[in-house]
This record gives C-alpha cells, sequence and structure tokens, in this order.
C-alpha cells in the first residue's frame, strides 16, 4: 500500500487559503478592514519568514468564525469558493491529484490551514482524507474560536498524520511509499519522515534543502 500526502496551500493552489479567506471576509465587510488587513498581512510575513506564532495566529483566524452563525459562515464559504478558489484551481494539480488515486493510493489533504475553510477544498479535489487543524465547537455546533487538539503546523502535522494512521488501525511503516508534496520549509519535519518528499513551488530554504537532499522540485503553476 502507498500514501500520498498533499499541502494545500501554495501546493495545490497557487495561493493561500487562510490568508485569502481572511481578505474575501474583509472584502464583504464581514470583519474590520484596517485592522484584519493590517493582522493579516503581518502573520502572512511572519509565516513566510517561519517565524510563526501559530497560537496567536490562530486566535485571530478563528475569531470570525465564533462571531457569525454557522449558516451565515456556509454561504460565505460557498461564495469564497466560487469567487476565490475554484478560478484557480489548475489542471496540473488536479492531474497529480487524480495520477495518485488511481494508481490506488491512499490519498489525504495535510494542511495548517483549518478544516472549516479547507474541508470543501478537499471534497473539490476529490480527496477524501484531510487532516487539518480543527476549530472546536460547542454542543450545539456553534464555533468557540479555539482550536481542538494539536494544530496541524510543523511538527504537528507528523503528530497528526501519526494520530490519524493509529485511529485506522495502521501506521507510517505499513506503506511502501509514502510522498508528501509541499512547498514551504515549515514543513520539513513531515518531509524529512516520508520515503518521497518533493517541493513544489518552494519557498527560497526549502528549496535550498530539496537541492542539496536531492528531491525532486515540481512546477504546478506557471
Amino acid at each position: 500500500m502507498q500514501l500520498a500526502l498533499f499541502d494545500l496551500d501554495h501546493t495545490l493552489l497557487p495561493c493561500d487559503s487562510d490568508y485569502a479567506w481572511t481578505q474575501y471576509l474583509i472584502d464583504a465587510g464581514a470583519v474590520d478592514r484596517e485592522d484584519f488587513t493590517r493582522k493579516n498581512d503581518d502573520f502572512y510575513a511572519q509565516y513566510r519568514a517561519g517565524m510563526l506564532d501559530v497560537q496567536a495566529f490562530l486566535d485571530f483566524q478563528l475569531a470570525p468564525l465564533a462571531d457569525n452563525p454557522r449558516a451565515r459562515l456556509d454561504a460565505w464559504h460557498a461564495d469564497f469558493m466560487a469567487r476565490t478558489i475554484l478560478p484557480v484551481i489548475g489542471q496540473a494539480a488536479r492531474a497529480l491529484v487524480n495520477r495518485h488515486q488511481e494508481q490506488g493510493d491512499l490519498c489525504a489533504l495535510i494542511t495548517a490551514t483549518n478544516s472549516f475553510v479547507t474541508g470543501p477544498i478537499a471534497r473539490e479535489f476529490g480527496i477524501p482524507h484531510l487532516i487539518a487543524t480543527i476549530p472546536a465547537q460547542d454542543g450545539h455546533g456553534r464555533f468557540t474560536g479555539r482550536v481542538r487538539g494539536t494544530p496541524a503546523f510543523r511538527a504537528g502535522k507528523l503528530e497528526r498524520l501519526d494520530a490519524w494512521l493509529e485511529a485506522m488501525g495502521s501506521w507510517r511503516g505499513a506503506f511502501t511509499r509514502i510522498w508528501f508534496y509541499s512547498d514551504s520549509f515549515n514543513d520539513l519535519p513531515l518531509l524529512q519522515a516520508v520515503s518521497d518528499p518533493v517541493a513544489v513551488h518552494p519557498d527560497a530554504p526549502l528549496r535550498a534543502h530539496a537541492e542539496q537532499a536531492g528531491w525532486p522540485i515540481l512546477e504546478l503553476y506557471p
């Protein structure tokens, strides 16, 4: 059996869905434009520099989920998918996922972006499994603005992967090959733990590491 793991932002997508979702909320007038624009840009810069305070970021990112009823959030997300995500999904990214599915590999999307944002995107790609940061909900299904469990970020991705496999009665050693496609040096812990790491549109630190290690470098978007 083989396993294919896909990062999402700047890997299968040519954009950052976390950043884009917040920008969508800003443009929709759902959050304060000045405050959220500044913080969105600041956190994105921290992430690209490998210096993100993930808890502070999630407090910021998940607050709008807690501030709005689920029906409104779902309507916004459907519009977000139509306006922002679907137009940028490329055929090369779809073909990569399809190739692994056609050869019978177990496929999962693994991303630090929260599952509310990424669940519909995973379904659009036809990827049946999602390992993402999970927004906590109360007993009535309303988001609380907090995180449930370990964020799927840096070493947390590896922890969450192992927990997911364990829940299925499996482990990494059960697979003859494991691919992981990612653009970010932040994903180095998981990239180093698989048999087939692939750098996709890598940031400068990951490109340097991939070239030194002899990892494949893939470009899915112009």
